[in-house]
């Protein structure tokens, strides 16, 4: 549809959003499975909004980028991107999943890990971490079921540094990464050592291809290799508050597209930890990736949920899009997709506080079957998310237009 040049445009791009955030499909395709990230976007619809409101070579941010999804989206169909987290396990996740390889690079890793689920074997022996900066990384992953997965985990993490540069070494974590997320996060059985090599070359055979494709995505154009480090993501681990200041950054701004999913207000998600056997949290992401973690759920969510009128969570709200109005031009569109636990009194709440840092919400009157002429779509398969009561509140999303005043 081309890049936005009216808030017409909007309307009459809503069919075509519509479908494709109702869309229900399992999430795959380029690097999206790499690893499943809470409250991922659907790359249908990620897609889909770049598609409608920008052209190649423009630029399409996310300043709270978790898994990356947009900016691969953005890669593949041509666009510049960039990205920002204050979560490390997030800059981890959307910096190996956008960083293009080459084919003598995944060739090696393919070695390496097929050489490595030989080794992997519960008599060797393993050097731990040591330093307070890795205590605990152990946590609830210890016990008579779990501990082969873990000694299996700290066994291949020992060989990472045998690949030979950081590019290699990174995506090598990122499969032991999602192997371990396969055997440990949210199951009530805990598979054997013996499993989790197979699943670990299984994943490995599968990201590789995919680390091709991507790769080859990149490179289409005449100049294969200027191409892919034109259209690499920019991923950043930092918080959006004070973006508009970040000399990395200052190419892309201001962008045609911010598109994002900021976190959702007084909605329980756990960003940082996985849950063993119930809901017993492990920090061993942060462990695997290489990254040290010192931080509550909190931290990652704008403040505790419980916490009274969700002072603090508003109060970061302001200064995140303050930053944004600050790095936007009046061509920049800006595209939402939210949830809120108290739509009733929180949505006019997030609404006024965007108003107030010079944003205008557009609100398409071709909707259908709306009553506030918004885009909301059902939650498919919100595996986060530990309400077992069905359907809520926060089981429904929103799509938010906004531009500058």
């Amino acid at each position: 549809m081309g890049r936005l040049r009216s808030d017409v445009m909007v309307g009459r791009a809503c069919a075509f959003l519509m479908a494709a955030a109702q869309d229900r499909k399992p999430v795959g395709g380029w690097t999206h499975n790499f690893y499943r990230y809470p409250a991922r976007f659907s790359p249908r619809f990620a897609r889909a909004v770049i598609l409608a409101f920008s052209n190649p070579g423009d630029t399409v941010f996310d300043p709270f980028m978790g898994g990356g999804t947009t900016l691969v989206e953005a890669a593949v169909t041509g666009r510049r991107s960039a990205g920002t987290d204050i979560n490390p396990l997030a800059f981890f996740v959307a910096r190996v999943k956008t960083t293009p390889l080459s084919e003598s690079e995944i060739t090696e890793i393919e070695q390496w890990g097929r050489a490595l689920a030989s080794d992997l074997k519960l008599r060797n022996s393993v050097t731990r971490p040591i330093g307070s900066t890795w205590q605990g990384y152990d946590r609830n992953i210890s016990d008579r079921k779990t501990w082969p997965i873990r000694k299996t985990l700290e066994l291949a993490v020992m060989h990472v540094r045998r690949l030979g540069n950081w590019r290699m070494q990174q995506f090598a974590r990122c499969i032991l990464l999602r192997s371990g997320q396969w055997a440990l996060d949210c199951r009530s059985t805990i598979p054997s050592a013996t499993q989790f090599r197979w699943r670990f070359l299984k994943f490995l055979e599968e990201m590789a291809g995919d680390a091709r494709e991507y790769t080859q995505a990149l490179g289409s154009g005449i100049d294969a290799d200027e191409n892919r480090n034109l259209l690499a993501p920019v991923c950043l681990s930092r918080s959006v508050i004070g973006v508009e200041k970040e000399e990395q950054l200052a190419s892309h701004f201001p962008p045609a597209l911010i598109l994002t999913s900021p976190p959702y207000p007084g909605v329980h998600v756990l960003y940082h930890r996985w849950q063993v056997q119930g809901r017993r949290e492990t920090p061993a992401p942060f462990w695997i990736v290489g990254s040290p973690d010192g931080n509550g759920a909190s931290h990652y969510t704008f403040g505790d949920r419980k916490r009274r009128g969700l002072a603090p969570y508003f109060e970061i709200l302001r200064g995140a899009f303050n930053s944004l109005a600050r790095i936007a031009d009046n061509n920049t569109l800006m595209v939402q997709l939210v949830a809120f636990s108290e739509p009733s009194w929180q949505l006019p709440m997030y609404l006024k506080i965007l108003e107030e840092v010079g944003f205008r919400e557009i609100r398409p009157t071709s909707v259908v079957n709306s009553q506030d002429a918004r885009i909301w779509r059902a939650v498919p398969n919100r595996k986060w998310y530990a309400d077992q009561r069905g359907v809520t509140t926060s089981s429904k999303e929103v799509i938010l237009f906004h531009r500058l005043a």
